[in-house]
């Protein structure tokens, strides 16, 4: 089967990773225009990008995908398929009728929940026991694709996002294969979804990093859990905004308002909704680096609220 693969950050190079071991007939590889990153603004490459040119794959980077160059290329290359996985850019229907089997993409979540940006982000932070991923063909609407195949994963109680994208990452990869090989050998299923369900989700940015005292501890914890490895969940302590990377939960009660400090010796204990706690376990002061809660507070005294 020849195809043509789009992505570009981490979790679409290990998709193509897989197609170079499985020895795919790899006709092309687009991922987003080179940026500048750094200190220095020195121009990178995406992941996709550095794995593709270490197997002298051709890469393309088209600046847009409606003014008819990707559309030639596509045509150029003579594609069976096209594999989109976290490519960041919307298909003109134009491409997505070129190849035979169409295109197929790889998302991180169980369609048609968390259609959109950062599913993985947002399984963690709305508490799911449950997420996976989704094989589906590519449609004129976001993610609303007919589904191939599922599979399903639980989430740990403390599993942070970061680790979570990594398992869903080798899992879509897998399950690309999969895919794949079904299409060509004409057994793959095709379920459209059920429009009524589907959720929707957005990118993180950093107002939604400070940590909300009123919330259950379960909530916190999966707001501490889900803003990792980005943005990173905050909160204030003496006047200071401090990162927060982990929580744990504890039998402690107290009478005091949401956010008020209960215990800061061994441990720091933060009030919050209906007279429950929770312990910080790592956190990072400004300017300083990441240490557990009880190293800091061996070397900085906390007023208690």
């Amino acid at each position: 089967m020849r195809v043509v693969f789009m992505g570009t950050p981490d979790f679409a190079a290990a998709s193509l990773q897989k197609l170079i071991e499985e020895n795919y007939d790899i006709a092309g590889v687009f991922t987003q225009p080179d940026k500048p990153k750094g200190r220095g603004m020195e121009m990178s490459f995406s992941p996709v990008k550095e794995l593709a040119l270490k197997h002298s794959l051709p890469v393309f980077q088209p600046e847009k995908m409606r003014d008819g160059t990707a559309l030639q290329i596509i045509k150029d290359l003579q594609p069976d398929i096209l594999v989109v996985v976290a490519y960041g850019r919307i298909l003109p229907d134009d491409i997505l009728a070129v190849p035979k089997y169409g295109a197929v993409n790889v998302h991180g979540s169980l369609l048609p929940k968390y259609r959109g940006a950062a599913p993985i982000q947002w399984a963690v932070l709305n508490g799911d026991k449950t997420t996976g991923v989704t094989t589906m063909y590519l449609a004129h609407d976001m993610d609303a694709g007919d589904v191939i195949y599922t599979e399903e994963t639980e989430i740990g109680e403390f599993e942070t996002a970061g680790e979570l994208f990594d398992r869903l990452m080798v899992m879509g990869a897998e399950l690309l294969d999969k895919t794949l090989r079904n299409i060509e050998a004409g057994t793959a299923p095709r379920t459209p979804q059920d429009h009524s369900r589907a959720t929707y989700v957005k990118m993180l940015d950093k107002t939604i990093c400070p940590i909300d005292w009123n919330k259950s501890p379960r909530e916190i914890v999966k707001h501490i859990y889900g803003l990792q490895p980005w943005p990173v969940a905050t909160m204030e302590l003496e006047g200071k905004s401090f990162r927060v990377f982990g929580a744990e939960y504890t039998d402690i009660k107290t009478g005091k308002i949401p956010g008020a400090v209960v215990k800061a010796d061994d441990a720091l204990v933060i009030a919050c909704a209906d007279g429950q706690c929770l312990a910080i376990t790592e956190l990072q002061a400004p300017g300083k680096k990441r240490m557990c809660a009880a190293d800091f507070l061996r070397g900085h005294k906390i007023a208690l609220s």
